[in-house]
């Protein structure tokens, strides 16, 4: 397969937060530079994500060389400073992982609280080489923050026929999705069937299909649900498997290095799509 590129690239420093797409990123055996790196749990550690608070859509997380800049409308930013080795060291759970994090402090939590009208503690992953190792294609593989693997894969072809046919006037924006990687240049859903692929110089492994859930209904500018059924029941209709709706691929790292837009992408190898083999 010829032709493919980098369309964007995403990062989102918090979970859950509005994400950045930078001209290009450093890629990491744990995902792309700066990729969840903080997340927002509430008081007893349990991470929060738009599924249950979309008003997180609503708040802006830049990095900056002390730590985070967090915004939001009408409200005062907060500035978070990485937090030191005398930072209390808190467990904190994404899933049904356990994973030790270093607390933000009082400020970014009363800032939280305040914004998102409920408890909030917002704290960092300082060894994500460490500190989170999951399972995945029989190796154990650092992740960041992130739902369950380090980087998410998806294509312009593959949104361009999922919005092809939703109801009229309904096309929704690759944020919704709230992928790393996009690809240009493929046929719709081509990504099912690819194994590993080149981007640059880095080498990627898809894994696993991503099952979709409710954050794909929220505008992610507006915190709003235009359409509680779409794209869900759309996308239902002809990708899904009895693990759920998919779109887009969950990948890991097997050869770091710089992703930038433009730059070529390759499939080195490629299968049956595993669509079938969720089924």
């Amino acid at each position: 397969m010829t032709g493919l590129s980098v369309a964007s690239v995403h990062v989102y420093p918090v979970k859950g937060l509005r994400g950045l797409s930078p001209a290009q990123a450093r890629l990491w055996p744990w995902g792309l530079e700066a990729d969840r790196r903080w997340m927002i749990t509430d008081p007893q550690g349990r991470f929060i994500t738009q599924r249950t608070c979309r008003d997180m859509a609503l708040i802006n997380a830049v990095p900056t060389q002390e730590g985070l800049e967090l915004g939001k409308a009408n409200m005062p930013p907060c500035s978070v400073r990485f937090p030191d080795t005398n930072a209390p060291v808190r467990s904190v759970t994404v899933w049904k992982d356990t994973v030790q994090a270093r607390d933000a402090g009082e400020d970014a939590a009363n800032w939280l609280t305040e914004v998102l009208a409920q408890p909030c503690r917002l704290v960092w992953m300082d060894t994500p080489q460490h500190a989170r190792l999951r399972h995945l294609d029989q190796a154990d593989v650092p992740v960041s923050f992130a739902d369950g693997y380090p980087l998410l894969v998806a294509t312009t072809a593959s949104l361009a026929d999922l919005n092809a046919r939703l109801p009229v006037g309904q096309a929704v924006p690759m944020a919704r999705f709230r992928p790393n990687i996009v690809v240009q240049g493929a046929t719709p859903w081509a990504e099912d069937s690819w194994l590993r692929i080149r981007v640059g110089a880095a080498i990627l492994r898809i894994l696993a299909p991503c099952s979709r859930c409710v954050v794909t209904t929220i505008d992610q500018t507006t915190a709003e649900i235009p359409n509680p059924k779409e794209p869900l029941a759309t996308l239902a209709a002809f990708h899904r498997t009895p693990k759920g709706v998919m779109f887009a691929q969950n990948a890991r790292v097997e050869q770091p290095g710089t992703i930038e837009v433009g730059a070529p992408v390759t499939v080195l190898d490629c299968g049956p799509s595993n669509l079938q083999a969720e089924a």
